[in-house]
């Protein structure tokens, strides 16, 4: 079993959680340590994206 295997990933598509690379990877967000860490990955992204919106604005 490799550690991608042990591994978690969100898949955008469906919104679901998986253990192991199961979706196509155009689809998967990834990897995270945790299921829990997994789920939170739509909330981190929107965050993150703000927070680089943010800084272009910053230096322009």
């Amino acid at each position: 079993m490799s550690d991608s295997d042990e591994q978690y990933w969100y898949d955008d598509r469906t919104g679901e959680v998986e253990k192991g690379m199961l979706s196509p990877g155009v689809h998967r967000i990834g990897p995270f340590a945790t299921a829990e860490e997994a789920a939170a990955a739509p909330q981190r992204l929107r965050e993150r994206s703000e927070q680089w919106a943010a800084e272009e604005r910053d230096a322009d």
